[in-house]
Parts: structure tokens; C-alpha cells; sequence
């Protein structure tokens, strides 16, 4: 319990100051994040980190996450979406070159693994420069972590009834209750001083969007590491796992608020 409390207390300071500070450091952080979560995924899927295939999975990633303009890739002729679909039919064809050792299952985990990770990664930095950008992040953040901890104590107070047992045995419907109604709560509380929309509309419609999508994206995670039977994606964060334990919520939220409009 110390090491987990000392760990999030320098380590969400860290995030925190980088998050502020934005620009450069804070790019470079969403990177760094990004690919020790892809090298989580790989570990998860047992594919040697220094392969040829490793290395494909990374440069798709990277396609995704790196902003548009951090990268030029007009020395190609190409655009970076035509790259990336590049990538995959060379990926495909690879199954042919090395007889099947190299499966289209593999090609799959490679493709879902890059966009899981490299877009959810992506839409963080995209929501830090935008012009209210570092509010609305900040608002995002404080949303799925009091989600989180009002789903844990409701859970322990009042959980009787199991959410999905197959997936996460330990998490109840009062729980994720319990993480709606305090994300509602601490929301509210924190557009009152910090107005993000003009709309009360919007704002509900906000927090519920951030608190159930980052409780499914949660349940991603989990449904992934059960796939795979491994209990935490890594130990980078000791006491608390991998950056995907971290993030799972998260980078599942953001892809979904750009999607609808929110962001």
C-alpha cells in the first residue's frame, strides 16, 4: 500500500506537471506512454519486443499518434493514412512469404493493437492544444478518476450485484452506479468555477459520455489480460501495473468524445 501511494503520488505529479506545461514535454510524454503500452500489448501476445514484426507494430503506432504536424512524409509522395494501409497489406502478405508462421491472426493483433493504443494516445495530445484544450483535459482526467474511485467505494459499500462476473469479477453494477453519480458530482462541481460549455445539455451529456465509455474501456483492459491470463499488462508502475492499467480508460474515452463531437 506505501509503494502504491508513493508511486501515484510522484508519478501523478509528474503527469500533471507535464500536462500543464504542455507543448513539447507534454508530446513527447504522450509518445513515451504510448509506446511502452504497445510494448505491453506485444508482451501480452508473447511476440519477441526486437522482431522485425515488433518493429512493424511500433511504426503503425506511431502512424496514428504522432500529430500531422510533427511528421511530413512528403519526401514519400504519400499521406500517412495511405502508409498505414500500406503497412498492413505488406503485413497480409507476410503470411504468405513466411508460410503461415506468421498468421493473419498476428496481422489482426498488430492492426487493433496500433489503432487501440496510437489513437487513444493521439486524441490526448489533439485535446491539449486545442484552444481550451488544458481545462477540458484537466476536465476529462478529473472525470474518470472520480469515476473510478466512486465505482471502487461504492462497490465495497453497497456492491451485491456482479457487472460482468465472465470479465471482471470483482466489479458491480452499484458500483458503476456509485462512479456515474460521483462523476456527476465532482463535474458539476468543476464547471461551476471552470465553464467548458455553453450548453448544460452538452455538460450532462459530457460527464455521462466520460464515465460509462472510461468504465467500458476499463472492462476492455480486463477483458484483454483475461484473453491473454495475465494479471497486470506490466510493472512499470510498481503497485499499480503497466501504463495500460493506467490508461485503459482513457485512451478508450478520448477516440469516443472526438468521434461525437465532444472534443
Amino acid at each position: 500500500m506505501k509503494q502504491r501511494l508513493i508511486t501515484a503520488v510522484i508519478a501523478g505529479a509528474a503527469f500533471v506537471t507535464l500536462v500543464i506545461i504542455g507543448e513539447w514535454p507534454f508530446t513527447l510524454l504522450m509518445i513515451a506512454l504510448a509506446s511502452v503500452a504497445m510494448g505491453e500489448l506485444i508482451r501480452m501476445k508473447q511476440m519477441k519486443l526486437l522482431s522485425p514484426m515488433s518493429f512493424l507494430s511500433f511504426i503503425l503506432m506511431w502512424l496514428l499518434l504522432i500529430p500531422e504536424k510533427m511528421t511530413s512524409l512528403e519526401w514519400l509522395h504519400v499521406h500517412k493514412l495511405e502508409l498505414f494501409l500500406l503497412l498492413i497489406v505488406v503485413l497480409l502478405a507476410l503470411t504468405v512469404v513466411t508460410k503461415n508462421s506468421f498468421t493473419f491472426d498476428d496481422v489482426g493483433f498488430i492492426v487493433l493493437a496500433s489503432v487501440y493504443t496510437g489513437l487513444g494516445f493521439h486524441y490526448f495530445i489533439y485535446t491539449r492544444f486545442l484552444d481550451d484544450g488544458l481545462f477540458l483535459l484537466f476536465f476529462i482526467l478529473i472525470l474518470v478518476w472520480s469515476t473510478d474511485s466512486g465505482a471502487y467505494f461504492a462497490g465495497r459499500s453497497f456492491g451485491k450485484h456482479k457487472l460482468w462476473p465472465e470479465i471482471s469479477p470483482k466489479k458491480t453494477i452499484e458500483g458503476a452506479i456509485g462512479g456515474i453519480l460521483v462523476a456527476f458530482l465532482i463535474g458539476i462541481t468543476y464547471v461551476l468555477f471552470v465553464p467548458i460549455f455553453d450548453s448544460w445539455f452538452i455538460t450532462v451529456l459530457f460527464i455521462f459520455v466520460v464515465s460509462v465509455t472510461g468504465q467500458l474501456g476499463d472492462l476492455v483492459e480486463s477483458a484483454l489480460k483475461r484473453h491473454y491470463s495475465v494479471k497486470d499488462s506490466g510493472q512499470v508502475l510498481p503497485g499499480h501495473g503497466g501504463i495500460l492499467d493506467r490508461f485503459d480508460s482513457l485512451i478508450f474515452v478520448m477516440p469516443i468524445l472526438y468521434l461525437l463531437g465532444l472534443i
